[in-house]
Protein backbone atom coordinates (compact mmCIF):
# COMPACT_ATOMS: atom_id res chain seq x y z
CA UNK A 1 0.00 0.00 0.00
CA UNK A 2 1.19 3.48 -0.91
CA UNK A 3 0.64 6.36 1.39
CA UNK A 4 0.26 9.62 0.06
CA UNK A 5 0.03 13.30 1.30
CA UNK A 6 -3.65 14.42 1.03
CA UNK A 7 -4.54 18.12 2.74
CA UNK A 8 -6.98 17.90 5.29
CA UNK A 9 -9.56 20.73 6.45
CA UNK A 10 -8.41 22.56 9.60
CA UNK A 11 -12.18 22.31 10.70
CA UNK A 12 -11.26 18.03 11.23
CA UNK A 13 -10.11 16.90 14.56
CA UNK A 14 -7.61 14.28 14.28
CA UNK A 15 -5.56 12.28 16.85
CA UNK A 16 -2.04 12.80 17.96
CA UNK A 17 0.10 11.63 15.00
CA UNK A 18 2.19 8.72 14.55
CA UNK A 19 5.76 9.64 14.76
CA UNK A 20 7.93 7.04 12.77
CA UNK A 21 11.23 6.77 11.22
CA UNK A 22 10.87 7.50 7.51
CA UNK A 23 11.36 4.68 5.30
CA UNK A 24 12.28 4.66 1.51
CA UNK A 25 8.67 4.32 0.56
CA UNK A 26 7.55 7.47 2.21
CA UNK A 27 9.18 9.15 -0.56
CA UNK A 28 6.51 9.54 -2.20
CA UNK A 29 4.57 11.27 0.10
CA UNK A 30 7.43 13.30 1.88
CA UNK A 31 7.85 15.18 -1.62
CA UNK A 32 3.59 15.92 -2.39
CA UNK A 33 3.77 17.16 1.84
CA UNK A 34 7.23 19.56 0.95
CA UNK A 35 5.46 20.71 -2.39
CA UNK A 36 2.60 21.64 -0.32
CA UNK A 37 3.78 23.54 2.11
CA UNK A 38 7.11 24.63 -0.04
CA UNK A 39 6.16 25.21 -3.02
CA UNK A 40 8.83 25.10 -6.01
CA UNK A 41 10.53 28.21 -4.42
CA UNK A 42 11.98 25.58 -2.23
CA UNK A 43 14.68 24.98 -4.21
CA UNK A 44 16.12 27.96 -4.12
CA UNK A 45 16.89 28.70 -0.70
CA UNK A 46 20.40 28.46 0.99
CA UNK A 47 18.63 25.31 2.98
CA UNK A 48 18.37 23.52 -0.43
CA UNK A 49 21.90 24.15 -1.33
CA UNK A 50 23.38 22.73 2.02
CA UNK A 51 20.70 19.32 1.03
CA UNK A 52 22.81 19.20 -1.72
CA UNK A 53 26.08 18.69 -0.68
CA UNK A 54 25.27 16.70 2.64
CA UNK A 55 24.43 13.48 3.06
CA UNK A 56 20.91 12.54 3.88
CA UNK A 57 20.46 10.68 7.17
CA UNK A 58 17.35 8.83 6.65
CA UNK A 59 18.29 6.99 9.88
CA UNK A 60 17.57 10.76 11.99
CA UNK A 61 14.45 11.43 9.86
CA UNK A 62 10.99 10.69 10.89
CA UNK A 63 7.37 11.20 9.78
CA UNK A 64 4.35 11.85 11.58
CA UNK A 65 1.49 9.68 10.33
CA UNK A 66 -2.56 9.33 10.98
CA UNK A 67 -3.45 6.25 10.10
CA UNK A 68 -2.34 6.19 6.07
CA UNK A 69 -2.12 10.01 5.77
CA UNK A 70 1.12 11.38 6.13
CA UNK A 71 0.81 15.05 8.00
CA UNK A 72 4.39 15.49 8.71
CA UNK A 73 8.12 14.88 7.77
CA UNK A 74 11.36 15.97 9.52
CA UNK A 75 14.33 15.00 7.98
CA UNK A 76 18.24 15.78 8.86
CA UNK A 77 21.36 15.78 6.95
CA UNK A 78 24.98 15.29 7.65
CA UNK A 79 27.07 18.32 7.60
CA UNK A 80 30.43 19.90 8.45
CA UNK A 81 30.83 23.67 10.00
CA UNK A 82 35.05 24.48 11.26
CA UNK A 83 35.62 20.69 11.35
CA UNK A 84 33.06 19.67 13.89
CA UNK A 85 30.31 17.37 12.41
CA UNK A 86 26.76 18.32 13.44
CA UNK A 87 23.38 17.52 11.83
CA UNK A 88 21.50 20.31 9.68
CA UNK A 89 17.55 19.64 10.57
CA UNK A 90 15.15 20.37 7.54
CA UNK A 91 12.92 20.45 5.89
CA UNK A 92 10.45 20.20 8.46
CA UNK A 93 6.66 20.27 7.20
CA UNK A 94 3.99 19.69 8.83
CA UNK A 95 -0.17 19.41 7.67
CA UNK A 96 -2.50 22.93 8.72
CA UNK A 97 -4.62 20.59 10.64
CA UNK A 98 -1.70 18.72 12.73
CA UNK A 99 -0.06 21.78 13.81
CA UNK A 100 -2.44 22.11 16.11
CA UNK A 101 -1.94 18.98 17.98
CA UNK A 102 2.24 19.70 18.21
CA UNK A 103 3.33 17.65 15.13
CA UNK A 104 5.92 19.79 14.66
CA UNK A 105 7.54 20.30 17.92
CA UNK A 106 7.67 16.63 18.63
CA UNK A 107 8.84 15.77 15.02
CA UNK A 108 11.58 18.50 15.71
CA UNK A 109 12.19 16.60 19.62
CA UNK A 110 12.36 13.27 18.11
CA UNK A 111 14.87 13.92 15.52
CA UNK A 112 17.10 16.09 18.24
CA UNK A 113 17.21 12.73 20.35
CA UNK A 114 17.98 10.72 17.38
CA UNK A 115 20.99 12.86 16.37
CA UNK A 116 21.83 13.27 19.94
CA UNK A 117 21.47 9.32 20.18
CA UNK A 118 24.05 8.52 17.32
CA UNK A 119 26.75 11.11 18.99
CA UNK A 120 25.87 14.08 17.70
CA UNK A 121 26.22 17.62 19.68
CA UNK A 122 25.02 20.15 17.72
CA UNK A 123 21.94 20.26 15.03
CA UNK A 124 22.32 23.47 12.84
CA UNK A 125 19.05 24.85 10.90
CA UNK A 126 17.06 27.45 9.26
CA UNK A 127 13.88 28.44 10.80
CA UNK A 128 11.65 30.56 12.70
CA UNK A 129 13.24 31.94 16.04
CA UNK A 130 9.94 32.15 17.73
CA UNK A 131 8.70 28.24 17.50
CA UNK A 132 12.71 26.95 17.33
CA UNK A 133 13.55 29.18 20.43
CA UNK A 134 11.11 27.24 22.14
CA UNK A 135 13.09 24.07 21.41
CA UNK A 136 16.24 25.26 22.63
CA UNK A 137 17.68 26.50 19.58
CA UNK A 138 19.39 29.96 19.25
CA UNK A 139 21.50 32.41 16.72
CA UNK A 140 24.17 33.20 19.18
CA UNK A 141 26.58 30.45 18.65
CA UNK A 142 25.89 30.73 14.82
CA UNK A 143 27.14 34.51 14.27
CA UNK A 144 30.53 33.04 12.69
CA UNK A 145 28.47 30.43 9.99
CA UNK A 146 28.79 30.78 6.20
CA UNK A 147 25.60 29.23 4.30
CA UNK A 148 26.01 28.44 0.94
CA UNK A 149 23.66 31.68 0.33
CA UNK A 150 21.85 34.14 1.75
CA UNK A 151 20.06 33.47 5.13
CA UNK A 152 18.58 35.88 7.48
CA UNK A 153 21.29 35.64 10.23
CA UNK A 154 18.64 35.81 13.04
CA UNK A 155 17.26 32.64 11.13
CA UNK A 156 20.18 30.29 11.01
CA UNK A 157 19.97 28.55 14.94
CA UNK A 158 21.81 26.19 16.73
CA UNK A 159 20.78 23.14 19.49
CA UNK A 160 23.51 22.06 21.52
CA UNK A 161 22.59 18.61 22.58
CA UNK A 162 24.38 17.84 25.57
CA UNK A 163 24.68 19.52 29.12
CA UNK A 164 28.12 18.86 29.43
CA UNK A 165 29.37 21.45 25.82
CA UNK A 166 27.88 24.48 27.36
CA UNK A 167 31.44 26.30 26.82
CA UNK A 168 32.29 24.84 23.48
CA UNK A 169 33.10 28.02 21.39
CA UNK A 170 30.83 29.41 18.69
CA UNK A 171 30.71 27.71 15.28
CA UNK A 172 33.29 29.22 12.69
CA UNK A 173 33.66 28.66 8.99
CA UNK A 174 31.44 27.48 6.09
CA UNK A 175 28.88 25.01 6.09
CA UNK A 176 30.55 21.82 4.10
CA UNK A 177 30.06 18.29 3.81
CA UNK A 178 30.91 15.84 6.49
Amino acid sequence: MTAAFVPLADSVPSPAPDIRAETPADGPAIDALLDHAFGPGRFVKASERVREIAPLRTDLSFCAWEGARLVGVVRQSEIAVGGRRLIFLGPLAVDAAARRLGAGARLVEVACAAAAAAGFSEVLLVGDPPFFGRLGFSAEPTAGVVMPGPVDPRRLLLKRLRGDNGDQAPLQGAVTAP
